[in-house]
């Protein structure tokens, strides 16, 4: 099906743009979000009667976009879960916690303004996108941790997982003795036996 963008939309084309897109996509998203016309006469004339008027109002809101945008300057938030020893989160980190968050942040952002390409499912320090306007968008540092102190460490730079994994090291938590001559699955109590006996 042909479109006549009414606004910039990604990977797609500009304003004023005829492209030709999947029906579906047309139908189930440019159309109802009034984000294109149907490309035939009677919608050419008025997307032309009309083009001055959507130019501007779209100038307006990337306008008011970039001076949001500048609210977001080394923007970064924490959130605090429960995650595994080996740093895998107990469920996920989705669009819906990333919103309340940057919203308690003192941000307001729409649900659709959060480009997350899947949910986020272990600790660390992640960049997530966040488009403001179809031609403004800015990055939100977001910071997932078990504990804030270790939120302040992963900040820092810190790789919290390689860290514990080395302390665990150190102190011989997560080594096994190996012994060449055990049978493959042997306890260590039946090595001793059977060394013994």
């Amino acid at each position: 099906m042909d479109v006549i963008l009414l606004e910039r939309v990604e990977k797609l084309g500009g304003i004023g743009d005829v492209v030709k897109v999947k029906d579906g996509f047309a139908r189930n998203f440019l159309l109802p979000n009034k984000k294109a016309l149907r490309a035939n006469e009677a919608n050419r004339k008025v997307f032309e009667a009309n083009r001055a008027r959507i130019e501007a109002e779209n100038a307006n809101r990337r306008g008011e976009a970039e001076k949001e945008a500048k609210s977001f300057k080394d923007a970064s938030v924490t959130i605090i879960r429960q995650a595994s020893n080996a740093g895998q989160l107990y469920g996920s980190v989705a669009v819906r916690d990333l919103v309340e968050v940057l919203n308690e942040a003192g941000h307001k952002v729409a649900k659709s303004a959060v480009v997350l390409d899947r949910p986020i499912k272990a600790i660390g320090v992640y960049d997530v996108r966040v488009a403001l306007h179809p031609e403004v968008s800015v990055t939100v540092k977001v910071n997932i941790a078990r504990s804030p102190e270790e939120a302040e460490l992963q900040s820092q730079g810190v790789d919290v997982m390689a860290q514990v994994f080395e302390e665990g090291r150190d102190q011989g938590g997560f080594t096994e003795d190996y012994d060449a001559n055990a049978e493959p699955g042997a306890s260590a109590e039946a090595r001793e036996e059977s060394a013994q006996g």
